[in-house]
């Protein structure tokens, strides 16, 4: 599979009403975006990819990402059979390991060796009768040894919350030929205080995570940095301003090598669908 462009990533689209996602999706088809992105924590994502899907015609739609310690192989890839067959190959499948605290919390000492965990699940897929394709999956990758796996197994990488320096940095490791997909949050606002209400809790909420606290010091961050949600860390996660500097930041990321920006928009109040800002954004990329 072959993404480029921007794309919308929302949690809105899989975990709003079905019915408001399903037109969301469609207009955003309208509005030119190359593909949603949805998260997973379990449960059935797969019925909301279907939804989505089964809203459009051209679009992708991809998980961002299906935590592989929720679904069995034997699941994913029959459901991925089932949708592929009915709606053409538009479903890209994001595979992440998630985060110690998340899977311990329920269950712990389950969340152990994150890359032998990720690579025993791309076997235990590709052992199936009827597979996933390497082509049609992509890896939740920060560090090298799982970007490296995502040039070796999969289709690419889907980066979360990372900066355009990491950008540069990932496509070096993986090389020309794999996706390089990274995640931009952004908050459509000129007001710096705005912005930071917006945004600051939803970060500190990721930086408690230890893969993404410990990205950001491989980065060049500090720990002050990450406690504080600092104004530099801050600024250089979230993308702030009008359409001009939303759209600046996705051109960073795409001269550093990435193939595709998926955009994710806070807004104030975060179970809404942002609707008029992905409209402003759309009007600015025509």
């Amino acid at each position: 599979m072959q993404l480029s462009g921007v794309g919308i990533w929302s949690s809105q689209l899989r975990y709003g009403d079905p019915a408001v996602a399903a037109e969301a999706a469609a207009e955003l088809e309208e509005l030119g975006f190359a593909a949603v992105w949805i998260p997973d924590v379990g449960g059935p994502v797969f019925d909301a990819v279907g939804n989505l899907l089964q809203a459009t015609e051209r679009m992708v739609v991809a998980t961002g990402i299906l935590n592989l310690w929720m679904h069995e192989p034997s699941e994913v890839a029959a459901r991925y059979a089932s949708l592929t067959g009915t709606h053409g190959d538009r479903f890209l499948l994001g595979i992440g390991v998630s985060h110690a605290p998340l899977i311990d919390a329920g269950d712990p000492g389950r969340y152990r060796k994150p890359l032998a965990a990720t690579r025993a699940y791309l076997d235990a897929l590709d052992a199936l009768d009827r597979p996933v394709p390497a082509e049609a999956r992509v890896l939740a990758a920060l560090g090298p040894k799982m970007l490296h796996l995502s040039a070796t197994r999969a289709a690419g990488a889907h980066p979360y919350l990372v900066t355009p320096e990491h950008t540069a940095t990932a496509r070096t490791a993986l090389g020309e030929g794999p996706l390089l997909l990274p995640e931009q949050t952004v908050v459509l606002t000129t007001d710096a205080e705005q912005a930071r209400s917006i945004g600051t809790d939803w970060l500190r909420s990721y930086l408690q995570l230890p893969n993404y606290a410990n990205n950001l010091l491989r980065s060049g961050f500090t720990q002050e940095d990450i406690d504080t949600v600092s104004d530099r860390l801050f600024d250089a996660i979230i993308a702030w301003g009008d359409e001009e500097a939303i759209l600046r930041r996705v051109a960073e990321h795409r001269a550093a090598g990435a193939d595709h920006v998926c955009v994710q928009v806070l807004d104030a109040d975060p179970q809404a669908f942002p609707r008029e800002q992905w409209r402003r954004l759309a009007a600015a990329l025509a």
